[in-house]
């Protein structure tokens, strides 16, 4: 019997495949929310590894609030301009005094800022089509002593808060999470003309889906009107064939529904971002740690983005909420939806939390009982490894947005 309080029951809904209704969105790679989301986590790993490189340990930071004010542009076939630049201001705290040693987080930022615009958003070019800025304060004394505990290999918790997770995705969250992420990679690698903001908003209603996509199109690469109309048609296209792969539910892709072609109003763009026309973004205002805005499951509010990643339970429990309700579903047979929720306590080490509830839905002719066992083991095992979640995190090799 495990020591950590578990508790495992069963869940008081359908399972959300099961449900009539079903709403899931995806704020993609260039939505100025998912910008501040993106710079946001990559100051935080470039400032960890640099905290491990000169002094051996994590200090204490966080750049979750990471704001976007947008910029003007005057998009035009074949090419217009940005006005007035996308204005990014890297918010937070950071150390930079430690055992002697002045460590420049700023200037760390700075750099981990251009790069990531660099290599996710080449169209915006920094300095001229998007100005970033970085105003670091020193951290919390009192956090700072919750975090460097001498001779604690387990971390303290920085907060009383919460994290969630759910396992498997449902045949309407898989379409929506891979149209972007396809549409963002292999696609926009053949068609240039797509740019980076790309919003998509699934509806199921019984076994119909409509997928709503907004599309931002990049100037440069479309001469006029009727390449501007083939390149929505494209992208519905290629959406429509995504989404056939994970259902056989009827399913209706709709592109860029604002246009008005008679009256010449389309959704083009000069960088390929909203954030260059009014739009502007926030860390933890977009996707969920699973990639996901999912109404129709508990969410955490926490931002995910830019939390440090050895004690911030606003990132580490939403992140290891979501392995774990994943290891279940793949490990355990029998269960057909799966909600874990992960509570800490300031002060108490990580990888005991305050409670960690597991709700389930079994599938027919199989009760909870019969999985308790195998899954509180799983749920046992994965929170004394906590500690991997940090490496990965520092590493690049989970996903926060």
């Amino acid at each position: 019997m495990s020591e950590r309080n578990i508790r495992i029951e069963s869940i008081d809904r359908q399972a959300v495949e099961d449900q009539e209704v079903e709403i899931v969105e995806r704020k993609g790679i260039g939505h100025p929310d998912s910008i501040c989301d993106g710079i946001a986590e990559s100051v935080a790993g470039a400032l960890a590894r640099e905290y491990l490189d000169r002094v051996g340990e994590v200090l204490h930071f966080n750049t979750d609030e990471t704001q976007l004010v947008a910029g003007e542009a005057a998009p035009a076939f074949g090419g217009g301009e940005v006005v007035d630049p996308i204005y990014l201001l890297i918010v937070g705290r950071a150390t930079k005094h430690y055992d002697g040693q002045t460590i420049p987080a700023e200037t760390i930022a700075l750099r981990a800022a251009r790069e990531y615009l660099e290599s996710e958003i080449p169209q915006l070019t920094v300095g001229e089509d998007i100005v970033v800025d970085v105003k670091l304060g020193e951290g919390s004394g009192d956090l700072q002593e919750v975090f460097g505990e001498d001779e604690v290999s387990v971390p303290m918790a920085n907060d009383t808060s919460f994290g969630v997770g759910h396992a498997p995705l449902t045949e309407t969250e898989q379409i929506v999470l891979e149209a972007e992420r396809r549409l963002n990679g292999e696609y926009a690698d053949e068609n240039p003309e797509l740019g980076p903001d790309v919003k998509i908003m699934g509806k199921r209603e019984g076994d119909e889906i409509d997928v709503t996509v907004a599309a931002a199109m990049v100037d440069e690469y479309v001469a006029d009107l009727d390449e501007y109309v083939e390149a929505v048609e494209s992208v519905r296209e290629f959406v429509d064939g995504v989404a056939r792969e994970y259902t056989d539910r009827a399913v209706e892709v709709h592109v860029n529904t604002a246009d008005d072609y008679d009256e010449g109003s389309i959704y083009l763009t000069v960088t390929g971002t909203s954030a260059e026309q009014g739009d502007d973004g926030s860390v933890g205002r977009g996707n969920r740690a699973n990639g996901l805005i999912t109404p129709n499951r508990s969410m955490s509010m926490e931002a995910t983005s830019g939390k440090n990643p050895v004690n911030h339970i606003g990132k580490i429990y939403n992140l290891l909420s979501t392995e774990i309700a994943e290891s279940v579903v793949d490990e355990v047979d029998g269960i057909r939806d799966l909600r874990v929720r992960l509570l800490s306590q300031i002060g108490r080490p990580i990888d005991q939390p305050h409670v960690a509830d597991v709700h389930v839905v079994t599938d027919d002719g199989v009760a909870v009982s019969d999985v308790e066992a195998d899954v509180e083991a799983i749920v046992d095992r994965e929170l004394a490894d906590v500690t991997g979640i940090t490496r990965s995190v520092i590493e690049g090799e989970l996903s926060t947005f």
